[in-house]
């Protein structure tokens, strides 16, 4: 099948190039074994010839062709280039050594509010809202300020208890029986008891004992300072007990979650310190990344380190952008080539080993980390000192694919080896 393959391109090739058949000096005239010297050319490995001269399409001059393939040491994954070629391809090179990776993510992040910081407010009681104190969002309120008034047939009736429980205690004080005051006190305590549970403060209930008052509506105060990033409540609405009604955030602290593709996963740790821009600040804020949740975004594929950052002049807004910028930890003594030396065939990375004489030797390897400074790590695949091609590999790539076909064509009876598709 491999031959058959090869044969195709060849003809392929022959109809590009406007030939009607396949002349001698093409591969069809090596099909039987080799008596003595053949040449090729560098440029066009399909011609081989028997004799030395010019080759017809490019007029260079044609090369030995070895009897052991394309290199003389037999391995058909060396690619032999004469060194006017190479010049002609723009063949450079570089040596794999140790280095210092360095790599700053940039990125993007989301402003968000600090979630230990936001409370919801809501009646443990259900009723009717008589009044809205706070009715829309975006208002700041402060700890203790009232937020709505609520009436509840239940409300009532315990302040009535209430006050019914106060006269009784008053009623046994009087008689003298010790065992029917302290029965009577205890009937007191839990009356106020019950109105505190429904979030009823100590200074209604006061005020309540002073002036033996029942009150239709009781007023429900802000926890927390902050301002109102959620209301749920209309006045004159009924209420279930335990429904949201409103959502406290204070903004003093915000989070920034900046998204993190996978291929920077391992560069980013905890502690790092981050910068965030807004277009609408001269400086970048210095942050410090504070976590890494432990879950991949879906809709995204990222996942979120968290920048905390300081916000008491409330500059900054939940739900902006920012650009993010997250220093990370330089990797010490990493085997590192040129970036550009790699070819990423999506399958597997490769690059080209130049061996020297003009022989380069494609082999395939485990990249890890890239850095800004255009190096790429390799964790497997080639040694400390080796020459890699950092320019043109994928002329060479070609080349060598052309001329395993040409090896196959020649030698059709050969034992094949590898992958099947490793050709194509």
């Amino acid at each position: 099948m491999k031959f058959l393959t090869a044969l195709s391109i060849l003809f392929l090739l022959n109809g590009f190039l406007g030939l009607n058949s396949v002349p001698d000096i093409f591969v069809t005239s090596a099909w039987a074994e080799e008596a003595h010297q053949q040449y090729t050319c560098g440029m066009h490995p399909l011609v081989i010839t028997e004799e030395a001269g010019l080759c017809p399409i490019c007029h260079m001059e044609l090369t030995p062709l070895h009897e052991k393939g394309h290199v003389e040491n037999g391995d058909r994954r060396v690619i032999e280039v004469d060194q006017v070629t190479q010049q002609r391809m723009g063949v450079r090179t570089a040596v794999a050594s140790l280095r210092t990776l360095y790599h700053n993510i940039q990125t993007v992040g989301l402003v968000s509010y600090e979630e230990p910081l936001q409370q919801a407010i809501n009646s443990k009681i259900s009723g009717w809202v008589e009044k809205l104190y706070i009715n829309e969002t975006g208002m700041t309120v402060t700890a203790g300020e009232p937020l709505l008034e609520i009436y509840s047939p239940n409300l009532v009736a315990a302040q009535e208890e209430l006050l019914l429980a106060m006269h009784s205690r008053e009623v046994m004080e009087e008689s003298g029986f010790e065992g029917a005051l302290e029965d009577a006190e205890r009937l007191l305590e839990a009356s106020r008891r019950r109105l505190q549970l429904w979030d009823i403060q100590s200074e209604q209930i006061e005020r309540l004992e002073e002036t033996e008052e029942v009150k239709k509506t009781l007023t429900l105060y802000a926890p927390v300072s902050g301002v109102v990033s959620s209301k749920q409540v209309r006045v004159g609405e009924y209420i279930e007990a335990g429904k949201e009604l409103l959502e406290i955030s204070n903004i003093s602290n915000l989070w920034v979650n900046a998204h993190i593709y996978e291929y920077e996963i391992p560069w980013v740790k905890v502690g790092q310190q981050a910068l965030v821009s807004f277009p609408f600040l001269e400086e970048p804020i210095s942050g410090t990344v504070s976590t890494i949740y432990p879950y991949f975004e879906q809709r995204t594929r990222t996942v979120k380190a968290r920048i905390d950052l300081d916000n008491k002049d409330l500059t900054l807004k939940p739900d902006m952008y920012a650009d993010v910028v997250i220093r990370t930890a330089p990797v010490a003594q990493a085997l590192s080539v040129p970036t550009e030396a790699v070819l990423f065939t999506g399958k597997r990375e490769t690059v080209f080993i130049a061996l020297g004489e003009g022989r380069f030797e494609p082999r395939t390897v485990t990249v890890g980390l890239q850095d800004e400074g255009g190096f790429i790590e390799i964790k497997a695949g080639i040694a400390e000192g080796e020459e890699v091609v950092t320019s043109a590999q994928f002329m060479l790539d070609s080349e060598s694919k052309l001329r395993e076909v040409v090896e196959k064509m020649r030698n059709p009876h050969s034992e094949e080896e590898g992958d099947p598709e490793s050709l194509f």
